[in-house]
């Protein structure tokens, strides 16, 4: 469910501690690549700017076999937008890194250890270019990587977050923005 969602659920946070957030416009749909969030961007109506701005794509990337080096082609341009979203205020654009699907149900009977290490590949780019633009980085996936011993952190599909899941980065989100306010 969309109220369940990460950025949903830091919107609602936010609201807890007294913040004014509007609800989060959400560009990305499950399953997309890095190429997929750019085509939607290109046909989206934005408003001038936005107070804070979260990316976290690529894991489809990884998915599908995308290479390492066009991930970081298309991961920069999104972020260096994402920027652009913001005002230019690197501040107020939080990256967070890929979880990693490899450790739910769904990957039973793939190669878990090399899903692991294409994750941490994808996420060491971009981590690189976030600190090289200076922006936010939230790192999510050793996190993520718990559902291999607790089902509760995936949704009914074994795949996907669930609500539980998807609070713990709503909680460090919120906890990175309210930062910034201060």
């Amino acid at each position: 469910m969309l109220h369940e969602s990460f950025p949903y659920q830091t919107a609602q946070m936010l609201r807890a501690k007294g913040k004014n957030f509007h609800a989060p416009e959400i560009i990305a749909k499950t399953g997309w690549t890095t190429d997929e969030l750019q085509a939607a961007i290109n046909k989206y109506k934005f408003q001038p700017k936005y107070d804070f701005v979260s990316l976290l794509i690529g894991v489809n990337n990884q998915y599908r076999g995308s290479s390492a080096d066009v991930y970081s082609k298309e991961f920069e341009s999104l972020l260096k937008q994402a920027i652009t979203f913001a005002g230019n205020n690197t501040n107020h654009v939080i990256v967070l890194s890929i979880p990693d699907w490899g450790v739910t149900p769904f990957a039973s009977g793939r190669d878990n250890k090399k899903i692991a290490t294409e994750i941490d590949e994808f996420n060491a780019i971009n981590e690189k270019i976030s600190k090289q633009y200076k922006v936010q980085y939230l790192g999510i996936t050793t996190g993520t990587r718990e559902a291999a011993m607790d089902e509760s952190l995936l949704a009914s599909d074994k795949l996907h977050p669930s609500a539980k899941e998807y609070k713990r980065w709503a909680t460090r989100l919120t906890e990175a923005i309210l930062k910034q306010l201060k």
